[in-house]
């Protein structure tokens, strides 16, 4: 196979567990709220929204996989890691997250400063807090996962879940 097939079945690899988990995690989430709202008859489709979530995650923590710094406490309790990744993607996705309600109202206003004032001022501020907390949450046990499998192997981890102990 070529270098650049090979490069693409690389990217497709890396992506696909983080997609996965995130895709699953955006979708309970929206099915539930849906589920809650249904009760006062509101209904919600956010389906699309959660996908696109998924994969801005997804991509952010990739993107920020190629950090030099990322990997800062190999040989140290998983917890200093899982800690560290935690925080790092959290920055990193928080910053996407409000670069993509900024640059819509950035393109419109034709100004950053205006735009940022903007968006500050008219931001439903609790929403935005409710899904940097479930955001915060997620990539912890997705972070604390994906330390485990690293210490243990991925095969050891598939054997674990899926193999009979006999």
């Amino acid at each position: 196979m070529s270098d650049l097939g090979e490069r693409i079945k690389h990217e497709v690899r890396e992506l696909l567990p983080p997609t996965i988990f995130f895709l699953i995690a955006f979708h309970i989430i929206v099915f539930s709220r849906a589920l809650m709202l249904q009760e006062f008859g509101v209904k919600v489709s956010a389906l699309a929204g959660a996908t696109i979530g998924a994969l801005l995650v997804a991509k952010v923590v990739l993107l920020a996989d190629l950090l030099p710094f990322i990997n800062r406490f190999p040989e140290k309790p998983l917890i200093y890691n899982v800690m560290w990744k935690t925080a790092t993607y959290w920055l990193a996705a928080s910053v996407v997250h409000y670069l993509e309600h900024l640059v819509p109202v950035w393109w419109r206003e034709g100004s950053f400063a205006t735009a940022n004032h903007r968006l500050l001022n008219e931001i439903v501020w609790p929403h935005f807090w409710a899904i940097q907390l479930w955001l915060i949450v997620l990539l912890f046990v997705y972070c604390a996962l994906r330390e485990f499998v690293r210490v243990v192997g991925r095969r050891e981890v598939l054997r674990m879940f899926f193999i009979s102990a006999r």
